[in-house]
């Protein structure tokens, strides 16, 4: 299953330059990396990015994490994964850049 990471540039490129990255001020200070489903991640954008402009889609397998994804309650009781370790880029299995138009980010038709 993929999961998704919505990263400001600056952030992703330092995961590229180092090849992992603790994640962005608030993972740091909450202790794990947070992602979105696909279900999720526009509604993240508009909370958590609203009017930002050059952000990051990136798309990681969550199976591939093995036990340190957890399952966890979060915005209005939905459960979302978080990664208590470094994300990595060879967690990495595509990225895009999410472009806001009208002030909404656009999403790829199909992420599943």
């Amino acid at each position: 299953m993929l999961i998704y990471k919505i990263f400001r540039a600056d952030e992703w490129a330092a995961l590229q330059a180092r090849g992992e990255t603790q994640g962005a001020p608030v993972d740091v200070a909450d202790g794990f990396v947070h992602f979105s489903t696909a279900a999720q991640a526009a509604e993240t954008a508009a909370k958590h990015f609203a009017g930002a402009e050059g952000l990051i889609l990136v798309a990681c397998d969550g199976e591939a994490m093995g036990g340190d994804l957890k399952w966890e309650v979060s915005r209005g009781g939905a459960l979302f994964p978080h990664l208590y370790r470094n994300i990595r880029i060879s967690d990495v299995v595509w990225s895009l850049s999410l472009p806001l138009e009208g002030g909404v980010h656009q999403f790829p038709e199909n992420m599943e």
